[in-house]
């Protein structure tokens, strides 16, 4: 979370969901950057997922506290996100458009406070979505929630609630989701002997359908360069990864997925290479 109060509300059990979820996937995928003393970033991307490939071509330029993005995709999508930090005191704004969707643009404002922080995003179209968000608290303790209000039909398309308790070893979180469908709890625990990895416990229920899953995962750091992953849930999916640093900027990420539940079905394997000079 943010070091100077509780954070945003999509920190709540982000740390848990990093290890869990972060990296792990089926695709190939390869991407190649670079950037300028002059402050301009350029990153080309190739992704093969199934029998299909798809790409990218992202450019980033950075100009004191402003930082802007441009992606251009072989699906003719263009997108653009402006960030400027610190526009205000504590104050962040974000701009963001996609096109040809001339209906995808949206504005966010950013405030952070010791013991609050507070989010406002504007859909820019003819029947605009507004998006809310705050957390109150500490580093050690935030109480959020966030909520989406559609103008035009006067109705909710989201409300969710969390908490978080940070420490300097752990992290506990519960999240109510889904207007209140779903919840989820996790907790994260590092650990000396894993080298400064990690475990985690994740359960989460949906009430209108009675379904719980529970998810357990681990990090275990091999070496400095080295890093690997697994994890399993009650339905019998396991997922395995291993990241490789081969030079202080590029990775090498290897991951699977496997259903224990259908033995006679072939593991799903992902490659992912980051090269930047």
């Amino acid at each position: 979370m943010n070091g100077k109060g509780p954070g945003l509300f999509s920190d709540i059990g982000k740390q848990g969901r990093d290890l869990l979820f972060k990296d792990y996937s089926n695709d190939q995928k390869l991407t190649i950057a670079s950037f300028s003393d002059i402050g301009v970033g350029l990153n080309s991307t190739v992704v093969k997922r199934g029998g299909l490939y798809t790409g990218d071509v992202a450019a980033q330029y950075k100009h004191k506290n402003s930082v802007l993005d441009f992606k251009f995709d072989t699906e003719s999508n263009i997108s653009s996100v402006l960030t400027v930090t610190d526009i205000l005191p504590s104050t962040n704004v974000i701009a963001s458009l996609r096109l040809p969707d001339y209906n995808s643009g949206k504005l966010e404002v950013q405030h952070f406070h010791e013991h609050a922080t507070f989010t406002t995003a504007f859909s820019l179209n003819k029947s605009p979505s507004v998006d809310i968000s705050a957390t109150l608290g500490t580093p050690h303790i935030a109480f959020g929630a966030e909520a989406s209000y559609l103008t035009n039909s006067g109705l909710f398309a989201k409300y969710n609630a969390g908490v978080s308790v940070p420490k300097a070893d752990s992290n506990v979180s519960a999240i109510l989701a889904d207007k209140g469908d779903s919840v989820r709890v996790a907790y994260l625990h590092r650990f000396k002997q894993l080298n400064g990895g990690a475990v985690v416990g994740e359960i989460s229920r949906k009430f209108s359908t009675n379904e719980n899953t529970l998810t357990v995962g681990c990090s275990y750091v091999v070496d400095s360069q080295t890093v690997v992953k697994a994890k399993l849930n009650n339905h019998g999916n396991l997922g395995a990864l291993l990241q490789h640093q081969l030079t202080p900027k590029s990775f090498l990420t290897i991951s699977g997925a496997f259903d224990t539940n259908a033995l006679a079905n072939y593991p799903k394997f992902g490659l992912a290479l980051f090269l930047k000079p």
